[in-house]
């Protein structure tokens, strides 16, 4: 699979098999997201990698927005350290950790937190770091990827301007 192939054809999973991701295959996504650039090499990133069951479970009760954790092989929680570039810095290590994942046949999905008080008190990190975003892990239910929705994405011509606007 080819970088954009992987681009084109990575779609949100929520829905997940009831299927182990390797230790290999898990490490593999994170070094990948090991790997993201970052501005003036900060790497402002940390990661926390739950295999638990029941705590995603926990995980997704208290998230608001991640209750796909629950049936997750996987669940990466994204931590940053405050600053400008940290943002954008862990959104790129997302990618890279979703684009290796799927490479592998391992779908993802995105997920925030309402409130990360809960999922600090769960996850144990310190508070100089603060919860990016959390990506639930896991291979597909169907192996068919779904069509683009309805509308599916804007054009090149709608989205890029050259030279100027």
């Amino acid at each position: 699979m080819t970088v954009l192939e992987a681009i084109r054809t990575k779609r949100a999973t929520r829905q997940f098999a009831d299927k182990p991701i390797s230790e290999e295959d898990a490490r593999t996504i994170l070094e990948a997201g090991r790997h993201a650039q970052s501005a003036i090499n900060s790497q402002p990133w940390h990661f926390i990698a739950v295999r638990d069951k029941k705590l995603l479970g926990q995980l997704a009760d208290v998230s608001g927005h991640a209750g796909h954790l629950k049936g997750a092989a996987l669940g990466v929680f994204l931590l940053v350290k405050p600053g400008k570039w940290s943002p954008f810095d862990g959104g790129q290590a997302a990618a890279y950790l979703q684009l290796a994942g799927w490479e592998r046949g391992i779908g993802s999905c995105l997920g925030s937190f309402a409130d990360g008080e809960d999922a600090r008190r769960l996850l144990g990190y310190p508070a100089d770091l603060e919860l990016l975003i959390s990506i639930s892990f896991g291979f597909p239910v169907s192996q068919t990827a779904p069509p683009p929705k309805k509308g599916g994405r804007r054009t090149l011509d709608e989205v890029a301007h050259w030279e100027k606007w």
